[in-house]
């Protein structure tokens, strides 16, 4: 009973609105009338009749002038039967002018009537929607005038057969009207149910894509876990090798997990982007230098497959733009990669043109140009779908999910740009990246970038507005390192390049100090992740106390005073960012000890939530030595910083 009233207070609300559109269209009508036929019922009826009727279409808007103007709706029943008596009223005046009409003009004026008020109840038939009680408002007036004509013919003097005529014709006139409104009303239930259908639908999708997105993630975080484990402990094993053959073997672990790493952050990334949750980050960085690294990077695998891989035309490009530098790194990494896996033979091209979109943006046109296969119109077509890498044998030529493109297709999107491709068979392929970039001042000081790596995917981020640091002599020296077997057959140990440390330095732990060690709490619920941390840092000397979740990483730091901690930020009982507002709020001996967050979640709301939070960097799982060391170089080197402030 109440879905119904509900249903039939909807219905009026949208007739009322549809009367309210139609309010011009009566106004014009009503004065095309009076200068029409005030030559046959005389100019003082029509303006006493335009009057009345301008009036009670006033009466008829400030009634229902909550609905209208979208404030309610609904309207209260006092209200509603004032809105009811000024709708009725306003089409009993419409209708009146039929009656002059039919007295001062003979039978030709009642033809004008009879015409009048079938255009009125077919607009009565329209503003009605599927509202029975606003059709009812509109059409009984017009329904009785329609019903005296037969009369008003007799008293013009016609037969009592053209009477009879015109009977069954305004019988048949209501019977048109009535079936009309039946069968809108039935369109409009069956748009309704439509509408209804389709926005279940929508949610049901939209459900599904959250429920798939979280999923993705919570996978992703779990699996991130082990990952960490088995990239530190592959480091650990190719440092302590005792001989070629294990180096190749830990190395071949650690490449594996790699790879691992680089397909889990392609399905976070792709997940994130089908919920809509990946945000661009507007940042001031040097366009030519990312460009120039980028090519350093993949300098060493091109040399390795006896491949070109040339940079052409970046000194013709603006130095400091602003935009999102992780993000465009991430996608000239994915193409860059693509073309080397892709090329036996001959080059690899990134040309770069650069020209003035406006005095403040430059255009920038950015190709990836080799002399691989080449692709034909189908696997162009395709080319960017997910999943989906064209070639039934290239997942097992080189692995990879077929994901790099799409995410990179979709990325360039976000940044306000297009990236489109271009191939012929036996020809190599182009892909070309268009976008503009904002021009930006040069910083004063070192602007905030990512530690160049190979990863498709944004990993540690600061969380303050300074980039990462070099190690200074006074950190270096604190990190004490222990003994360890010297391999039988010693040979260059050679990081990946995706483990370079920020700012192209890593610990020297080749130096000691009469200094305690540097002491370190590690916080995580997982013992994995507690034991990678400790695997990395326990070869540098350093004091590691662990705890197992927020509660006793509290107690731990109300006893002994610690110089970084690191914090898993998903734990039970307290979460990372929880206990550290409480270490924070606290006058303890570790409120003011740099936090380092250590997390899967590398969303930039989670960044955020973590710098509110009062955490100092970032630090994504899975854990690699470069990535963590390059963390604690970072803080150390900031709180260094901030005791010569203090001191001063």
């Amino acid at each position: 009973m109440a879905n119904d009233a509900a249903i039939r207070d909807e219905a009026f609300a949208d007739a009322v609105r549809r009367r309210r559109k139609n309010l011009p269209i009566r106004m014009g009508v009503g004065v095309v009338g009076v200068l029409v036929f005030s030559p046959v019922i005389g100019p003082q009826i029509s303006l006493a009749w335009i009057a009345v009727y301008f009036l009670v279409q006033l009466m008829d808007a400030l009634a229902c002038a909550p609905i209208s103007s979208g404030q309610a709706d609904t309207l209260p029943p006092w209200r509603k039967l004032i809105a009811g008596v000024a709708i009725a009223a306003s089409t009993a005046v419409y209708g009146f002018f039929a009656l002059p009409l039919w007295h001062l003009g003979g039978l030709a004026g009642g033809i004008c009537a009879v015409l009048i008020l079938t255009g009125g109840m077919m607009n009565a038939l329209v503003v009605s929607g599927r509202s029975s009680f606003m059709l009812g408002l509109n059409l009984t007036p017009l329904v009785l005038y329609l019903a005296a004509t037969p009369l008003l013919m007799l008293a013009q003097g016609a037969g009592r057969a053209a009477a009879t005529a015109a009977a069954v014709i305004c019988v048949s006139i209501l019977a048109f009207v009535m079936a009309a409104y039946a069968s809108n009303a039935r369109l409009a239930e069956s748009e309704r149910e439509a509408q209804r259908d389709s926005d279940r639908r929508r949610r049901e999708a939209e459900a599904a894509v959250a429920g798939k997105s979280a999923f993705v993630a919570t996978i992703s975080h779990d699996l991130r876990t082990p990952l960490s484990a088995i990239l530190a402990g592959a480091h650990e094993l190719e440092l302590r090798a005792q001989d070629a053959s294990s180096r190749q073997n830990a190395a071949l672990i650690g490449e594996a997990g790699r790879m691992m790493k680089t397909l889990l952050d392609h399905l976070l990334d792709h997940a994130k982007l089908e919920a809509g949750r990946l945000e661009m980050e507007a940042q001031t960085f040097n366009l030519r230098q990312l460009m120039a690294r980028t090519i350093r990077l993949w300098q060493r695998e091109a040399v390795e497959q006896g491949l070109r891989l040339r940079l052409e035309g970046a000194s013709q490009t603006p130095a400091w733009v602003t935009g999102d530098p992780t993000r465009l790194r991430q996608v000239l990494n994915n193409l860059v990669s693509n073309a080397l896996k892709f090329t036996q033979s001959g080059d690899v091209t990134v040309r770069i043109r650069a020209w003035e979109q406006d005095p403040d943006a430059a255009a920038l046109i950015i190709e990836v140009i080799d002399t691989g296969p080449g692709m034909d119109a189908d696997q162009l077509a395709r080319l960017f779908t997910p999943f989906d890498q064209t070639d039934s044998g290239v997942s097992a030529r080189h692995g990879g999910t077929g994901l790099g493109l799409s995410i990179s297709r979709d990325l360039a999107h976000l940044m306000g740009g297009r990236l489109t491709a271009r191939s012929a068979r036996g020809q190599g392929a182009a892909f070309t990246l268009a976008l503009t970039l904002p021009r930006a001042p040069a910083p004063d000081g070192p602007p905030v970038e990512a530690p160049e790596t190979r990863d498709r995917s944004p990993h540690n981020r600061p969380l303050s507005d300074r980039a990462p640091a070099k190690p200074t002599p006074e950190m270096t020296t604190r990190l004490d390192p222990a003994p360890s077997p010297e391999p039988a057959d010693p040979a260059p140990k050679i990081l990946p390049d995706d483990e370079a440390l920020p700012g192209g330095e890593g610990v020297d732990a080749a130096e000691t100090s009469a200094d305690r060690p540097l002491k370190v709490l590690v916080v995580d619920d997982h013992e994995i992740n507690r034991r990678a941390i400790q695997l990395i840092l326990m070869p540098l000397g350093v004091e590691i106390a662990t705890a197992v979740d927020g509660l006793a990483a509290l107690t731990a730091a109300e006893v002994q005073t610690y110089d970084v901690i690191f914090m898993d930020v998903r734990m039970p009982e307290l979460d990372g960012r929880e206990t550290t507002r409480r270490l924070r709020a606290g006058e303890g001996p570790n409120h003011k000890t740099p936090i380092i967050a250590v997390t899967a979640d590398t969303a930039q709301g989670d960044i955020d939530a973590c710098m509110a939070a009062g955490m100092d960097y970032f630090v994504s799982k899975p854990l690699t030595p470069a990535a963590l060391i390059g963390a604690l170089d970072h803080v150390l080197v900031q709180a260094a910083a901030n005791r010569e402030t203090e001191a001063a």
